[in-house]
């Protein structure tokens, strides 16, 4: 491993980054803890939902309009929350059934970046591969990119699951995913792309055509002082899932099926860490098995590791993972 000779200042980038669940905010958190550990200066830039940093690094907000809040999704904002043409784009390009953060927030963050390009050595984009970032490169800072795996996996299984009409509006959500490829090869032209496996490498190389030896694999880490054996003994028939997205990759409507058959032969109970979709909740219903599943979700990380400690088996039923922070 080679070590700089100095520490680094390093502007890290995430375009939301929920604390609690969803990879890129439990990333961004303790990737800017462990730098920050080793002495290099770290400035989160994010938007919406803002993550939660642990002492040390510096959080500076990218606000966006915030379309898709859980209080709130797909809000239609107040004329006076527009600031610029990029907030207009934004909500464009959400009337028209597109995804628009990782362009917007990459047109924003750039523009914050222009104003204090002298104040970092590297810029570390994570999974936003917006065509803002683009730009960086004439502001002479280095540019590396995160990917834990390409979202045309997700697009894949997700269009798979649906009939024809809601295919098509779900492309239009993907339209985002072209526009990461791209970004994606023009970064790895330059400077590295980081993944977390053997695996995501593989499938970034063929779905976003970039060469392998422009992509470097560095795995995941868990806290061991946090996420360690514990001494409470474990609940009968606990059954813990972690789900960050209630998406048809997830598996989690596969997952309840083979609950509803497990409680005819044992008595047991699934908890789900995450936050349902209807849809979920529907099937739980129709299953007749609501009574034995529960979600939970905003837990800090004490919590989350005596409840996975708690647990007779822990679950992991997603179609296809980069990496899975859950299972490790």
């Amino acid at each position: 491993m080679v070590t700089p000779d100095r520490p680094l200042r390093i502007a890290l980038l995430s375009y939301r980054s929920k604390p609690h669940c969803g990879g890129q905010g439990v990333y961004v958190r303790h990737l800017s803890r462990e730098l920050d550990a080793l002495g290099h200066r770290v400035e989160v830039f994010s938007g919406q939902p803002y993550p939660e940093l642990d002492p040390g690094p510096r959080l500076t907000p990218i606000p966006s309009l915030d379309l898709y809040r859980d209080s709130d999704p797909f809000r239609t904002p107040h004329w006076h929350e527009y600031r610029d043409w990029s907030d207009v784009l934004e909500t464009a390009m959400m009337w028209g059934g597109a995804f628009p953060e990782p362009l917007t927030f990459s047109i924003r963050v750039r523009r914050a970046l222009a104003a204090r390009a002298g104040d970092f050595d590297v810029v570390h984009d994570n999974q936003g591969l917006g065509y803002g970032l683009l730009g960086i490169g004439r502001l002479g800072v280095p540019l590396v990119a995160s990917i834990h795996h390409p979202i045309s996996v997700d697009r894949r299984i997700d269009l798979a699951t649906l009939g024809p009409l809601d295919r098509l509006s779900r492309r239009r959500w993907y339209g985002f995913v072209r526009m990461q490829a791209r970004v994606a090869r023009h970064i790895a032209r330059s400077g590295p792309l980081i993944t977390v496996s053997a695996s995501s490498r593989h499938d970034i190389c063929r779905d976003f055509k970039v060469s392998p030896d422009r992509v470097r694999v560095i795995p995941l880490g868990v806290d061991t002082r946090v996420f360690r054996p514990g001494q409470a003994a474990r609940v009968p028939g606990r059954i813990i899932a972690v789900a960050s997205a209630d998406s048809a990759i997830k598996g989690t409507a596969t997952l309840l099926y083979a609950v509803a058959k497990l409680i005819t032969e044992r008595d047991a109970h699934l908890v789900i860490v995450g936050r349902p979709a209807p849809a979920t909740e529907r099937l739980a219903a129709q299953l007749s098995i609501a009574d034995r599943v529960t979600f939970t979700h905003g837990l800090n990380d004490q919590a989350f590791s005596a409840l996975l400690g708690s647990a007779q088996v822990a679950v992991v039923p997603s179609l296809y993972e980069g990496f899975s922070l859950p299972a490790l």
